[in-house]
Order: C-alpha cells, then sequence, then structure tokens
C-alpha cells in the first residue's frame, strides 16, 4: 500500500488494486520511453503555486470579474489609492488576485 515517488523519494500510499476503497496520495503510470512504472507523489506531482504565481496577476477586465463589479469602478479605485495597482509601458491595469479579494471585502 506504499510507493516510493520517484522525484522526492518520499513514501506516498497507493492502492493496488482500483477496485479497493481509499485515497491515493500519488499516481502510477507506464513510461512508454523507458518501458518501466513511474511513481509520483501528489507534492511533486501538483506542487503549491508559490506567492505571486502568473495564476494570481489579473488585468482589468479579469479583476473586475474577481471583484464582481465595473472595470470603469476598479479602474477608479486603481488611480485614487484605494486598490493597489501596477501599470505596465502600454497602459494595462495588474492587480494581484489577493489584492482585488480584500478590496471585494471592504465593499
Amino acid at each position: 500500500m506504499e510507493a516510493f515517488c520517484n522525484a522526492c523519494g518520499n513514501l506516498y500510499h497507493l492502492n493496488q488494486r482500483a477496485d479497493m476503497a481509499g485515497t491515493d496520495c500519488g499516481q502510477v503510470w507506464i513510461n512508454e520511453e523507458h518501458l518501466a512504472l513511474e511513481f509520483g507523489c501528489n507534492n511533486c506531482l501538483n506542487p503549491p503555486s508559490p506567492e505571486g504565481a502568473l495564476d494570481d496577476i489579473l488585468d482589468l477586465g479579469e479583476a473586475a470579474a474577481v471583484a464582481g463589479i465595473g472595470q470603469a469602478e476598479l479602474s477608479q479605485a486603481a488611480a485614487s489609492g484605494r486598490l493597489k495597482s501596477r501599470q505596465t509601458a502600454s497602459g494595462v491595469l495588474l492587480f494581484t488576485r489577493a489584492d482585488v479579494l480584500a478590496f471585494r471585502s471592504r465593499l
């Protein structure tokens, strides 16, 4: 019921049969190049996003959708300093998801 992750070397829970109940903590698959089984734990297969990852950076349209308000209102909040933002050289406003969610909770 255990397997060693090929990436980090740690043990993780892996059911030996698909018809057995239980949650797997990783996966096993056939590497077609080497014709061998490969094992990977969920920590290595799905690492947590680092702080400030690209998915956490939103443009004006995405930020407005997350905040649930119009783009004009969000742009005005950024211009007045109520919402932290950054503007690119081409004029695109950028926000972090955490800042937009915090702004939304203050509305």
